[in-house]
């Protein structure tokens, strides 16, 4: 029963996108804030679909650490949920995206126009620069940067070291960065199309204050995800 839920939530999810994105892919030429509106509008129906097929949803815990105006947002990378929950739970985040994601049809033409920071990953030191003159606008203009420091998506219970660029972002931009933990892995997979029942935990930890040198930061972002995605499942009722 689960994998024929699963099956037909992926169907909901993608079968909406392509609708709701060809029936307003004219919203491309027009403001950025009315693009913003009818995305949080197709994540209304995905996260609806997903708690009525699937029983799954989730919670946000710490809201009290995030800081007014621009800010780093460091999270914990375990599924393609929280990828989407960010645009429901942030006001306007700019989310640093791998450059393969700006050429998906439908969600990259939408994620280029909801002006997140793009990063080709082959090009080194030329994107790193150009992903930190990004942020920082953004950051100037009020937006939270998120960004998933393993890089990649990591299986409920691995952890691996944070990649550098996330120590360059916070260097550069002198805001406040607020870990994130989260156990959305148990529940939707990060490979495959298996959708769990359950709440997942969305968590902000204590930010970590402008100032620390580089090393002393990663060491302490990484502590705070790792320790604090632990406790998540430790503490589970």
């Amino acid at each position: 029963m689960t994998i024929l839920r699963s099956l037909l939530f992926v169907l909901w999810m993608y079968g909406s996108m392509m609708i709701v994105g060809f029936a307003v892919i004219w919203l491309l030429l027009m403001p950025r804030s009315w693009t913003r509106a009818v995305y949080r509008f197709w994540l209304w129906l995905i996260f609806g679909g997903l708690k009525i097929i699937c029983g799954q949803s989730y919670e946000v815990r710490g809201r009290e650490h995030l800081p007014d105006g621009g800010a780093l947002i460091a999270s914990r990378h375990e599924s393609m949920m929280e990828t989407q929950a960010f645009w429901q739970i942030l006001d306007d985040p700019a989310i640093i995206l791998k450059k393969e994601l700006a050429w998906l049809p439908v969600f990259g033409w939408f994620a280029v126009k909801l002006e997140n920071i793009v990063v080709d990953r082959g090009a080194a030191a030329k994107a790193l620069r150009k992903m930190l003159r990004d942020a920082r606008q953004r950051a100037e203009a009020g937006r939270q940067i998120l960004i998933f420091p393993e890089g990649t998506r990591m299986k409920p219970g691995q952890f691996e070291p944070m990649k550098p660029g996330v120590a360059g972002l916070y260097g550069a931009m002198n805001v406040p960065c607020v870990p994130v933990a989260l156990d959305s892995g148990d529940y939707w997979a990060g490979k495959g199309i298996i959708r769990r029942p359950g709440k997942a935990v969305i968590q902000f930890l204590e930010p970590i204050a402008p100032g620390l040198s580089r090393d002393d930061f990663m060491k302490l972002l990484q502590s705070r995800i790792e320790t604090g995605t632990r406790a998540l499942r430790a503490n589970r009722t």
